[in-house]
This record gives structure tokens, sequence and C-alpha cells, in this order.
């Protein structure tokens, strides 16, 4: 029986336990993905990383499929939008308690990856980038 990711559930507690104790939640988020909607120029690395405290977004919804979110950035309104897969990290950002997740293929990407593989041969796993690089960011 194949089971729905974990990812969503995991972030929904742990944005939960991080504002229960008084800390400010950041995701950092794999900016190259497919569906991500970001405000590129804040991207460094292909990686973004995101201030998502009530006190900072709006109308947040960690959602199973996608986290979205009206921000400013640099004056402007946007709305953010990042597909589950590509959430790398969930931390806090006064001790970096939280969670680094391992790369995980969209849906898609996924079935690119298959359609590649000879019927002959066992399925590989797609390779995994390096490890994330997280920072304090003030």
């Amino acid at each position: 029986m194949t089971m729905t990711s974990s990812r969503s559930y995991i972030a929904r507690a742990l944005y939960e336990w991080i504002l229960d104790n008084d800390c400010t939640p950041y995701i950092l988020v794999d900016a190259y993905r497919r569906g991500v909607e970001v405000p590129q120029e804040f991207v460094k690395d292909g990686q973004i990383v995101l201030n998502i405290s009530p006190t900072a977004v709006r109308a947040l919804n960690i959602g199973n499929d996608y986290i979205m979110f009206d921000g400013r950035f640099g004056g402007r309104a946007l709305t953010i939008t990042v597909p589950v897969p590509a959430l790398m990290a969930i931390y806090a950002q006064e001790n970096g308690q939280g969670m680094v997740f391992e790369a995980e293929p969209l849906e898609e990407e996924a079935e690119e990856i298959q359609a590649e593989v000879p019927d002959d041969e066992p399925p590989q796993p797609p390779k995994k980038p390096g490890r994330p690089h997280l920072k304090v960011v003030k």
C-alpha cells in the first residue's frame, strides 16, 4: 500500500511547535523546482529562505500539496506558492531547531524518471542534490 508523503503533516506540526515556543518559523525552499512561485531576486544558490510567522505573512495555508501565503517583498505584495516536495527545511530562526527534509521528486518528475528507465532494468532512485545549507537570517 502506497501512502502519501508525510512532509506536509510534519511541516504543520513543526510550524505549531515553533510558534508555541515563541520562535519564528522559517522555511528553506528549492526555488528552482517546478511550481515554485517566489521572488527570484531573493533566490541564492537555487534556494530561498522565507519567514512564515503570522506577523510576516497573511493567509498561510500549509496544505498537503502546496504551502501558500501572501507576503511583501521589496514593497510588492505577492502570493507565494511552494509545492510541498520543494520544502527543504522548516526551523526556528532563533535557534535553528526544526527539520531538514530529504529531496523528494515531484510526481511529474518521478514519472519522467520512470519513463526513462527501460522495462528490463530495475528503477534507479533519482540522484540527490547536496545537503542544504542553513544560515542565520537576521
